[in-house]
């Protein structure tokens, strides 16, 4: 498939500057942000106000089907070149940004079933290029034809300060240990469930932002994006 632009997928762990860095490069290279992640996060939350427990897989995914297919949940257009996932037409802002709804997005994400009722969407969005999305199977499963892959990573510890400082900014009630265990916690469920685990693509650039500000980070895929543009642009 020829597209005029490149689509970018940045995945990697939870707490590596997915989100921040997607904003900067999509901002920098005038790309539309497709925010996956507040998918997965959504369905957390539409399975939490149903009364539908995580580990609950038929009940998750069927809740998923039913906000999908009646619009309840749903991808909208935003300002800026951004998209915003919507709950019964409204934007949930903060309540999808806890650590329950965290890990409960985590826990749904397992689930093939949610990822179907979820997979046209992102693709709907980025079909055309020019776009920037972030998750955990973006280069593998959702745009494995993606022209520019990079997975986004840093240590557990480093991970760990940067979401519990989140936290405290935001106000939410966290200690830094509680946040390594759930950085930990989340990698193994990630890395080890049966669809879409969290990987690697073979083609993806792999990006340690340990000790790499959110301003380096961006320029580097930002490089690397303007150079697969010279690449393929008519001579």
């Amino acid at each position: 498939m020829s597209r005029p632009k490149p689509v970018v997928a940045i995945d990697g762990p939870a707490g590596a500057g997915k989100s921040t860095v997607a904003k900067g490069v999509a901002r920098a290279l005038g790309y539309t942000l497709v925010d996956t992640g507040s998918l997965y996060r959504a369905v957390a939350l539409v399975a939490r106000t149903r009364g539908v427990a995580f580990d609950d897989r038929g009940a998750v995914e069927r809740a998923a089907h039913d906000a999908v297919n009646t619009g309840a949940l749903r991808l909208g257009r935003a300002e800026h070149n951004t998209t915003r996932v919507l709950v019964d037409g409204e934007d949930p802002g903060d309540r999808i940004r806890t650590p329950d709804m965290a890990m409960g997005a985590s826990a749904v994400s397992a689930y093939a079933g949610v990822r179907d009722a979820l997979l046209d969407a992102q693709r709907a969005f980025g079909a055309d290029g020019a776009v920037v999305l972030e998750g955990r199977d973006i280069g593998t499963v959702v745009f494995p034809d993606a022209e520019v892959k990079v997975f986004l990573t840093a240590s557990d510890e480093v991970r760990a300060r940067r979401r519990y400082e989140e936290f405290v900014a935001k106000g939410v009630a966290a200690t830094y240990e509680a946040t390594l265990d759930e950085v930990r916690q989340r990698d193994a469920q990630d890395a080890s469930r049966a669809v879409a685990p969290l990987r690697m693509a073979d083609d993806a650039v792999l990006v340690d932002s340990s000790a790499l500000a959110p301003d380096a980070v961006i320029a580097r895929i930002a490089a690397l994006v303007k150079a697969r543009e010279a690449a393929t642009s008519p001579a």
